[in-house]
């Protein structure tokens, strides 16, 4: 009887283990979750030492900030000017934004968001704008005027802000 008892047992838990592991094997796998987009969202540099494009990616690619930037007019020069994006879209890495205008000077940027030369996210340069910039301007006599360059503009360190913030 003992050793009908131990072949039942033993057949049971011969029966669970394959139970077990037939059912490993057709459940389907845990899915990871989806990767999600970089967050291209940060500081970067701008034109010239102490300016600065704050970038911000929101939902379904709207991108919102602004240009930060020394004036450079007679009337403006060496003043704080902060330029708004009036439109602005990311899709993928390909980055678009308009600013809005500012004392007649408005951009136009076109291009894409690349990993730069940062080793680990928060570090500078570990994102890089690259593409063209369109700065227009209207003069006095409201005749518009563009100039294109190609630019490259470098994610700043997250523990860093702009010099012209009030940092307490």
């Amino acid at each position: 009887m003992q050793s009908s008892i131990s072949k039942i047992v033993a057949m049971a838990g011969v029966v669970s283990l394959s139970a077990i592991l037939l059912t490993s094997q057709t459940a389907p796998a845990p899915q990871t979750p989806p990767k999600l987009a970089d967050d291209y969202s940060g500081m970067y540099s701008f034109l010239q030492d102490g300016e600065f494009v704050q970038v911000t990616v929101e939902d379904q690619g709207r991108v919102t900030g602004f240009v930060s930037r020394y004036g450079d007019l007679e009337s403006d020069r060496g003043a704080f000017l902060d330029q708004f994006f009036k439109q602005g879209k990311l899709d993928s890495n390909k980055l678009t934004f308009t600013t809005e205008t500012v004392h007649g000077v408005w951009y136009e940027f076109k291009g894409t968001v690349e990993r730069g030369a940062g080793k680990n996210p928060g570090d500078e340069a570990y994102y890089v704008l690259k593409g063209t910039l369109t700065q227009y301007s209207t003069d006095a006599s409201k005749k518009t005027s563009s100039r294109l360059r190609e630019v490259a503009f470098k994610s700043f360190p997250q523990d860093m802000a702009p010099a012209h913030e009030k940092q307490d």
